[in-house]
């Protein structure tokens, strides 16, 4: 950049490292006054009004011309240039840099990063102050920007502080920053939150502690409030001396924007609309930005976004809602609300189930904040409403294809229809994307792609990659082989309709290797994929497709989803299709087809990481060039499943509908722990429903024994007995006939459970009793041992307390045995009961807590349920009231989570019959 323009302290300027006099107080005043909104339309009312204030003299208007004209004058041969646009001035951003520009940029790209990553971007970031902001400008507007611009410094070093406390180490500097800071906000409770942990850190508990106590006093006595839950939480942790978790830390500041779009150019029409609609600095709105496929929606929104982050110092949320995806259904808003919910602090297992209750916690967390919400590809006002804040203070900008008149009548939505680019943005586009030397060189040539691409910026930004991989081909060549092409359609009023000439133009260009890539990554089912299930497609090793990955990545033809995913376009991944159907079907469904052997080889891999006792299936011998894969341990597991799950289900589906019968019962089979631990069982129910299906069209008798004994399991689970029942008498009924021992057992097993759940306890031992001698005639010690854990269970539930305690003893050294985590959890919480129950209550306590840690450390949000109830009843017969609340409260948020609405209406009528003050987490 030839000039810099400073803010953040005296306001100055600077081209190429020499100062450029700006002129007196007024003439700075205007400088500012547009180099805070750089690249941006001022109007002149915005202008006067920075300038002058309410009672700006009548010259004015003049004196505000002569101004900009000396300014020009002073930036003269530096390449910054201010423009007369419609209404307004606008300072050109090509050749000019502002310090606050990049202190905005800096600190999104730190909300993005790691805690080191954040922390240096950060430190960058706070050094571009020199001072107060805007030094040398008086008047009311400054003084409202600059007030405004200290909170902003403020949330930044507040930023930075929760940055360092994330890394290991102890950092002696921090403690004696904060508790000057504290003496400068003495009611911030942020700050007070960030005292205490670098306390508590620090060695010093007790002086975090007694900091706590002083404050809640100071916030009582002169605010008449107590401290928030966020800081309760973490004083009770502190207390306890537990280990920090996320879910008590300072208030979430959530900065989810995607990257700037770069470089962008034009729109000034539109970014004037977006600020007029959104209206000033406090106020909030919403808007829908609206126009067809590939004409630059998202790009403008997070262009603004950007631009405006000042305006949002409470966090900025983003999703993309998948409106007009063609090969999957929209984003249900309850999926969008629990990544809202998530980026906001809340826990996951702490998100309601019920979806009045999630936008209820989500508007309530957003209330009276200061954020923005963009909304990407929405289908409907349908889809759209439920994500609305309920207050007036935050910003929503929503993207569609639609005007969404739904939001316009009843929402007060304002509405910004967007047309393609007129001929001079798109070729200033163009020419930012290749170099104003190339284009001025191929002038004619550039007129003709810029006239062939119609104003569609997907159609420029595809074409600019084009050029990007040959950079030694003349543009006129270029335009040529666009003519050719037939992209005359573009000039149509749809510019979608001709978009398939300028990818089939852009399909060209790409290598062969590249080309047969693009089409195939266009055929593979789910949303995104990682570098190994690419590798696995394109039958590559992995370092060789992530070359091909980032090729058309940079071609502009894929995009990163995630470190090492990547996600195709809609409008890109129809086009891949229908190339694939003109070329060679026949290699796209091989493709599939080793596809489908890496994540039904990987997915039997990883389920035998998570439950090495189960009977594996047979998928038979992957194709080698699949490359599947199989996790270390299973925590590694269990993020390769979360990963994966939405291309495991899309996967599943694709195997149903071609008629790979045995890989959609397999595929059903390895998600079981998974959709288990996570008490997903509606998935339960879709996959085995499939598998089911697929288990009889392949006439296997065995597999669907297995379908209907899993969901007769779901089906118990949900408390649906009838259902339950026929599943499971129809799986014993197949084993039978099988003469399958070990399916016979394991439907047993499933029916006891039934059976103690129906209170027919006395039944169900006795069943369990010869369980335990048809797993130890088959050699199967984990089975032996969860069958002894559950005689314990209902031993103890018949009060005879010495046979359960010995049957879990014998169970537990099974389990230690063979090295079962999951088995040792079980038997945690089978002995916290029976110990709970014979009155010796500490020893109630450990065993609970051992179930509990155990439960979540293998990520099993299902069973820790159970345990947290039983923690909670210990803490009562202690009459530890406050813990035993905390306990039940987290149970029964699970329970509801979960869908098990029986389990939470028993522990709220039994236990919480009254309303239960909210309370830190009791372990």
């Amino acid at each position: 950049m030839a000039v810099r323009i400073g803010l953040l302290g005296e306001v100055g300027a600077s081209a190429h490292g020499h100062p450029v006099d700006i002129g007196a107080a007024k003439q700075r005043c205007v400088l500012a006054a547009l180099a805070v909104d750089l690249g941006r339309v001022v109007s002149d009312e915005q202008l006067v009004d920075r300038v002058w204030g309410v009672d700006p003299p009548s010259t004015s208007r003049k004196t505000l011309a002569s101004y900009v004209s000396r300014l020009r004058t002073a930036f003269a041969g530096t390449g910054a240039d201010i423009k007369r646009r419609s209404g307004g001035f606008v300072l050109l951003d090509e050749h000019v840099t502002v310090d606050l520009r990049r202190f905005h940029d800096l600190c999104a790209l730190a909300a993005s990063g790691d805690a080191e990553e954040a922390a240096e971007l950060l430190t960058s970031a706070l050094a571009l102050w020199r001072g107060e902001a805007l030094t040398g400008l008086d008047g009311e507007w400054a003084a409202e920007e600059r007030d405004r611009l200290h909170r902003v410094r403020f949330g930044a070093e507040c930023d930075l502080t929760d940055a360092r406390l994330r890394l290991d180490g102890r950092d002696d500097a921090l403690v004696a920053e904060l508790s000057a800071r504290v003496v400068e906000h003495p009611l911030d409770e942020r700050v007070a939150g960030q005292f205490m942990r670098a306390l508590h850190r620090d060695g010093r508990t007790a002086d975090a502690l007694n900091h706590y106590r002083r404050f809640r006093v100071r916030l009582v006595e002169e605010l008449g409030v107590d401290p928030g839950a966020a800081l309760t939480a973490l004083h009770q942790r502190i207390l306890t001396d537990g280990p920090e978790q996320p879910g008590v830390q300072a208030p979430v500041v959530p900065r989810q924007l995607p990257a700037r779009p770069a470089p962008f150019a034009g729109r000034a029409d539109a970014l004037a609309a977006l600020d007029a609609a959104v209206g000033g600095t406090e106020d909030g709105g919403v808007v829908v930005v609206a126009g067809t496929g590939g004409i630059g929606k998202t790009w403008l929104a997070l262009h603004w976004a950007h631009r405006a982050l000042g305006r949002f110092p409470d966090g900025q949320l983003f999703v993309d809602l998948r409106g007009f995806s063609p090969d999957q259904a929209p984003m249900s808003p309850q999926v969008a609300l629990r990544g809202f919910l998530e980026a906001l602090g809340t826990r996951a297992d702490r998100v309601p189930t019920d979806p009045h209750g999630r936008t209820a916690l989500f508007r309530s967390l957003v209330a009276d904040k200061r954020m923005l919400l963009v909304l990407d590809n929405a289908v409907d006002s349908a889809q759209v409403v439920p994500l609305l804040p309920g207050g007036e203070t935050c910003t929503v900008v929503v993207t569609s294809r639609g005007p969404l008149p739904g939001l316009l009548t009843t929402h007060r939505a304002h509405h910004l229809p967007l047309d393609a680019l007129p001929e001079g943005e798109a070729r200033r586009l163009l020419t930012a994307r290749l170099g104003a030397a190339r284009t001025a060189a191929a002038p004619e040539a550039v007129d003709e792609i810029v006239a062939r691409c119609g104003g569609l910026p997907l159609a420029l930004g595809i074409i600019a990659g084009r050029c990007r991989i040959r950079p030694r081909v003349p543009l006129a060549d270029l335009a040529t082989e666009l003519r050719e092409a037939g992209l005359d359609a573009l000039d149509d009023d749809d510019p979608t309709a001709s978009l398939p000439a300028v990818l089939s133009w852009s399909h060209r260009a790409l290598t062969a290797e590249q080309a047969e890539s693009f089409e195939l990554l266009g055929t593979a089912p789910g949303p995104d994929i990682g570098v190994p299930a690419a590798a696995g497609l394109l039958g590559v090793t992995p370092a060789e497709a992530t070359a091909v990955l980032r090729g058309l990545a940079q071609a502009s033809l894929i995009g990163v989803s995630a470190p090492g995913r990547y996600r195709m376009h809609d409008l890109l991944r129809q086009y891949a299709g229908e190339r694939v159907r003109a070329a060679s079907a026949a290699d796209s469904a091989a493709a599939v087809d080793r596809l489908l052997d890496h994540y039904l080889h990987s997915a039997c891999a990883a389920e035998l990481v998570l439950a090495a006792h189960r009977h594996p299936v047979d998928p038979g011998p992957p194709d080698p060039r699949s490359r599947p894969t199989t996790p270390a341990d299973e925590e590694a597991a269990m993020r390769w499943f979360a990963a994966e799950h939405s291309n495991l289900l899309a996967v599943q589906q694709w195997a149903a509908a071609r008629g790979r019968h045995d890989a959609v019962w397999q595929l059903a089979w390895a998600l079981d722990t998974f959709h288990f631990r996570h008490g997903r069982m509606h998935d339960v129910l879709t996959c085995w429903t499939l598998g089911l299906r697929a288990a009889e069209q392949a006439g296997s008798t065995a597999a669907q024994a297995m379908a209907h004994r899993y969901l007769g399991q779901a089906h118990s689970r949900l408390a649906a007995h009838e259902d339950a029942s026929r599943h499971l008498e129809t799986s014993l009924a197949l084993a039978e006939r099988e003469q399958d021992p070990r399916g016979q057992a394991d439907t047993r097993r499933v029916l006891v459970w039934t059976l103690g759940e129906l209170g027919h306890t006395r039944e169900a031992l006795e069943h369990l009793d010869r369980l335990r001698h048809t797993y130890r005639d088959l050699g199967e010690p984990v089975l032996e041992a969860d069958i002894l854990n559950g005689m314990g269970w209902f031993h103890a539930q018949l009060g005879e307390y010495a046979e359960a305690e010995s049957a879990a003893d014998a169970a537990l050294a099974l389990f230690r045995a063979h090295d079962h985590r999951h088995g040792i959890a079980d038997v945690s919480a089978t002995l916290g009961r029976i110990t709970h129950q014979t009155g010796r209550y500490e020893e109630a306590l450990g065993h609970y807590r051992a179930a509990i840690d155990a439960f979540r450390s293998l990520g099993d949000d299902y069973q820790v349920t159970e345990p947290l109830e039983g923690l909670g009843d210990t803490y009562a017969a202690l009459h530890r009231t406050d813990l035993a609340n905390a306990a039940w409260r987290e149970a029964l948020v699970a329970y509801r989570e979960q869908g098990r609405t029986a389990e939470a209406e028993h522990l709220r009528r039994t236990r919480m019959s009254t309303e239960v003050p909210r309370t830190p987490q009791a372990i």
